[in-house]
C-alpha cells in the first residue's frame, strides 16, 4: 500500500459515512432490492462500531477516503447462520492495483482476531483470486439476488498476535 496512505476507523459521527455508504450503495445496491440511499447510509452508520464487530475502516489519502472495508454481523439476508462477515471491500478505481484492498482486508482480519473471532466469511462475484491469495477458502458458489457469488471463509488462529494494522479514528 502507498506509504502516503493511512488506515482509519470510521466512527458513527464521521463526515465520511455518506460518501462510503454511497460507494457501497452504488456498487452493491442491486443486492439489496428496495433499499434507498438514505436507508443504506443509516445501515452503514450502524456498522461503524467503536471496536470489534461491527467496524468500518477506510484507506485515507490525507483527509480523503480512497477505499473501505467492514467487519459486520450479517451480510447475506438468507445466511444468518454465518457470522461475522468481511464486507464492503472497495477501492476507488484510480487507486486500484496498489495493495489498498489487501491492506484493508488485513486490517479487518486483525480487528476480528483481536476480538476473538476465529472464523468469518465474505461473498464476492468477481474477486475470488484476490481473497484466495490472502488465505480465504471457497465455501460454496450460489445465486444471490440474481448474481452468482462465492461464499468464502477465513480461519484465524486463536493464538498469537493479530496482523499489525493500527488505525486512527475518523
Amino acid at each position: 500500500m502507498d506509504s502516503g496512505l493511512s488506515l482509519a476507523r470510521i466512527t458513527v459521527h464521521s463526515p465520511h459515512v455518506p460518501t462510503l455508504a454511497g460507494w457501497a450503495h452504488d456498487e452493491w445496491g442491486h443486492l439489496h432490492p428496495g433499499r434507498s440511499r438514505a436507508a443504506a447510509i443509516a445501515t452503514f452508520r450502524a456498522d461503524c462500531g467503536s471496536e470489534g464487530v461491527p467496524s468500518v475502516f477506510a484507506a485515507m489519502d490525507g483527509e480523503r477516503p480512497v477505499g473501505m472495508a467492514s467487519l459486520v454481523v450479517d451480510d447475506m439476508d438468507d445466511r444468518h447462520d454465518l457470522t461475522p462477515w468481511l464486507a464492503s471491500v472497495y477501492v476507488l478505481p484510480a487507486w486500484r492495483g496498489q495493495g489498498i484492498a489487501s491492506a484493508l482486508v488485513r486490517r479487518v482480519e486483525a480487528e476480528a482476531q483481536a476480538h476473538g473471532v476465529e472464523r468469518f466469511y465474505l461473498y464476492t462475484s468477481d474477486q475470488q483470486p484476490l481473497y484466495r491469495r490472502l488465505g480465504w477458502e471457497d465455501v460454496e458458489d450460489r445465486e444471490y439476488h440474481g448474481e452468482t457469488v462465492t461464499i468464502m471463509r477465513r480461519d484465524l488462529s486463536p493464538r498469537g498476535p493479530a496482523p499489525s494494522a493500527a488505525a486512527r479514528p475518523v
